[in-house]
């Protein structure tokens, strides 16, 4: 079946590589990760879905690389004033929101190999450590360790995981802020 041009086409954004991302996350985030198929992301563009391709030549690999990157990317900020602890904190509970209005996708920013998507990420995270004093190799590691607390922790958050095995509610704020301040204390 061929599709007619939509009388909105003329009015529509042209078809970019933010755009078609911007779309396949709306797509999970309502309909969750199952429902992502070329052809769905297609009729949401209003496009055909070959012209997607013209775009992500690598399909939906490329695609799934995309919402990875969209995002689990998101560098502190390195030019924020106060303690790095401070600073540390505020960017991990961002992360954490981040994390959680997209939990569609966090299946894939744990399990997908795109070590691209967070390497600006762990580099703004060493530069907070380190204009706060801590040596290289330490930054490196808490760095490192931040960015695995806090993606692990929103996983467990996300699937509703109690992880004591106890049948009662888990205050996941609570518990997030003390394992946090376990993880930043820990940094000498």
């Amino acid at each position: 079946m061929v599709r007619q041009p939509s009388i909105n086409a003329q009015h529509r954004a042209p078809l970019s590589t933010e755009r078609i991302i911007e779309a396949a996350l709306r797509i999970v985030d309502g309909q969750g990760l199952a429902r992502l198929t070329m052809r769905r992301l297609g009729d949401a563009l209003e496009v055909e879905a070959m012209a997607i391709y013209h775009h992500l030549p690598r399909g939906k690999e490329q695609l799934l690389d995309g919402l990875v990157a969209h995002v689990a990317s998101a560098p502190a900020d390195t030019a924020a004033q106060g303690a790095w602890r401070d600073v540390l904190r505020a960017w991990a509970t961002d992360y954490r929101t981040r994390l959680l209005t997209h939990a569609g996708v966090l299946p894939l920013v744990v399990t997908r190999r795109n070590p691209a998507a967070l390497t600006t990420t762990v580099a703004s995270l060493r530069e907070v450590l380190r204009r706060g004093g801590v040596p290289e190799d330490t930054a490196a590691v808490a760095a490192h360790t931040l960015l695995g607390y806090v993606i692990g922790h929103a996983a467990l958050e996300a699937r509703g995981t109690v992880e004591d095995g106890a049948d009662r509610a888990t205050d996941w704020n609570a518990r997030f802020a003390a394992g946090l301040d376990l993880v930043i204390g820990g940094v000498r």
